[in-house]
């Protein structure tokens, strides 16, 4: 009895310190503004042999553009966009930091909000030291469930979880990306819809005017 008391424990043991591993890939957006005129830089430290995924999309600010360019720890220029709304893009990376700026210095009055999402995978290699989990089992035949099994729902559970919190994330940004082009529209609308009222006002007394005087008895004015 010991035996399998001792045993479950190991196992309990074993499964909380693989949750605790199981995250490989750190994802992490953020959103900010950039004046016009100006470039702004980020810097990411990468592992060899990892991916790091970019998305990026222009919020807000006038043509909703921005360029982009991604630059490897050895100065190479991996990736160079002008004048795009937004981004995807996944490349493998070696040891280093890993630059991409987005760059405004071509407007001169728009400033524009830019969200970025960084996805970084395979960057944590402390699982790859993890013994296998049998060193940890003894008897193993008389558990009636299988560890495999757990582990495996556990890893499709995160990756759904993951999966969503990204799509969520997107829809956000998609979200207000929207709206601030509604309210623009609204505002042009708006404006437009002024000057026509002001122009059918001012052709209206026009006419008025007009045909007043041609119905004016002129006779009257001799006199």
């Amino acid at each position: 009895m010991a035996k399998v008391v001792l045993l479950v424990l190991l196992v309990i043991q074993y499964v909380v310190r693989q949750c605790l591993c199981f995250s490989q890939s750190v994802d992490s957006d953020y959103t900010f503004t950039l004046p016009a005129g100006q470039k702004e830089c980020f810097f990411q430290p990468m592992k060899k042999d990892a991916t790091l995924e970019i998305e990026y999309q222009v919020l807000d600010g006038t043509g909703l553009d921005v360029d982009f360019f991604l630059i490897a720890p050895s100065g190479e220029i991996l990736l160079l966009e002008e004048r795009q709304s937004d981004g995807v893009h996944t490349v493998e990376t070696v040891d280093g930091d890993y630059q991409f700026c987005f760059d405004n210095t071509y407007s001169r009055m728009s400033e524009k909000v830019i969200f970025f999402e960084l996805i970084l995978d395979n960057i944590n290699d402390e699982s790859n030291d993890q013994e296998d989990w049998k060193n940890y089992i003894v008897g193993s035949d008389l558990l009636d469930m299988k560890l495999e099994d757990i582990l495996e729902t556990i890893n499709s559970v995160k990756g759904r979880l993951s999966k969503s919190a990204h799509i969520q994330t997107l829809l956000k940004a998609f979200e207000a990306r929207d709206r601030n082009i509604q309210e623009s529209n609204y505002e042009r609308v708006n404006f437009w819809s002024a000057i026509n009222l002001v122009v059918m006002v001012a052709v209206s007394i026009i006419q008025v005017y007009m045909l007043r005087s041609l119905f004016e008895d002129k006779r009257k004015s001799r006199l």
